[in-house]
């Protein structure tokens, strides 16, 4: 889908940009009629402004419609956005990896070449904590919704994946294609269909609860025999620490190049 408004929303952002790529349901391949555009970003401040005592806009977000698309749009300055890179947070890597590409740039090669280094056996506690937050929220529901389900479904087969490989894969619908769990696409089918097919038969829940719980023990188990590392190393610390000072130089003399890559 080439979608030339968000080219101009994204081009009209306060910052430069290392990158910003599309996340939520299009991302992880269940987006209703209705979605919403989840932008993600790192957007990379002015030298003068991280040189003060106060470091202000370290995080941008504008959620509203813009050109008639309703937007929710999330950037973080590359330094916080690499400082999370170097946690077990799942979420910056999807984004970094995201395949729906809104704008590159080098730098954001050079990042996701770098953030390899990030990925640890940890980064499961991430997938598992989602993954039970989404179980409560459809466990609460009456009537129980698809659009949750799905959540955990996507959560837990890309911590699997993760923890199995190393890659990181957010795409429901592709992970689908290695786990075959047989259920996924008419439920991914029911959310596309819209709300009147969105809602699950209360005899369907004590399956998707076993099969929940089987999905966390093969995420457990799969952390537990990960070849992942414990920890990001030094040596992907210090690349990272020189991607930032270099955006910061390119972009106090104004050098910073952006790409645009309509591949969405």
């Amino acid at each position: 889908m080439n979608e030339p408004r968000l080219q101009r929303i994204v081009s009209a952002q306060p910052y430069p940009l290392l990158f910003a790529t599309i996340s939520g349901a299009h991302l992880y391949g269940f987006p209703s009629p209705d979605s919403d555009y989840d932008v993600r970003g790192a957007h990379i401040l002015l030298l003068r402004q991280v040189i003060g005592l106060t470091v202000e806009n370290e995080t941008v977000e504008d959620s509203r419609i813009i050109e008639g698309l309703e937007m929710d749009i999330v950037s973080h300055d590359v330094k916080k956005f690499f400082g999370l890179m170097l946690k077990k947070n799942g979420y910056v890597l999807e984004q970094l990896y995201s395949p729906l590409i809104v704008r590159t740039t080098p730098e954001h090669e050079e990042a996701k070449a770098i953030a390899h280094g990030c990925i640890t056996r940890h980064h499961s506690h991430h997938y598992l904590g989602f993954a039970e937050t989404q179980w409560k929220l459809f466990s609460k529901e009456s009537p129980r919704r698809v659009k949750p389900l799905l959540y955990v479904y996507r959560v837990l087969l890309t911590g699997i994946w993760l923890m199995r490989t190393g890659k990181i894969e957010a795409n429901l619908v592709t992970l689908n294609e290695s786990f075959r769990l047989p259920y996924v696409p008419d439920l991914v089918a029911r959310k596309l269909a819209g709300p009147e097919q969105s809602t699950l038969d209360e005899a369907d829940v004590a399956f998707h609860e076993a099969e929940y719980l089987r999905l966390r023990s093969l995420l457990e188990q799969a952390s537990a025999e990960s070849s992942l590392p414990e920890a990001p190393s030094e040596q992907t610390r210090g690349a990272l620490n020189d991607l930032l000072v270099r955006c910061r130089m390119s972009s106090a003399a104004g050098t910073h190049r952006v790409e645009s890559r309509p591949t969405l």
